[in-house]
């Protein structure tokens, strides 16, 4: 993430908090009521947000996990084209040896 996005999203939150205020104070609630509440719900919001990366850690559904992923597996093919055929054959050997056991 830049810096740049991360001064973008502060003042979203910022402005959100300061809009969320207005709309409670605007409802008829008392100032620091609705200081009170704005901050439970921005507090909220933050505790989702923090549950769903959780849940993303938790089934390495991460983006460096896919990019890793992702290279290992074109690692392993570009390794599979370079061999021989009997390196190929040897490999399938070896496999079906483990396969048995």
């Amino acid at each position: 993430m830049r810096r740049i996005d991360v001064i973008a999203i502060s003042l979203v939150l910022l402005v959100s908090g300061w809009a969320i205020y207005w709309l409670f104070q605007s409802a008829g609630i008392d100032s620091i009521d609705a200081g009170i509440l704005s901050q439970g719900v921005l507090v909220f919001g933050l505790l989702i947000w923090i549950s769903t990366y959780l849940y993303r850690v938790a089934t390495h559904k991460m983006t460096y996990n896919k990019q890793r992923e992702i290279y290992e597996e074109s690692v392993l093919q570009d390794r599979l084209e370079k061999m021989s055929p009997e390196e190929l054959a040897q490999l399938q050997a070896e496999l079906e040896k483990e396969e048995k056991i």
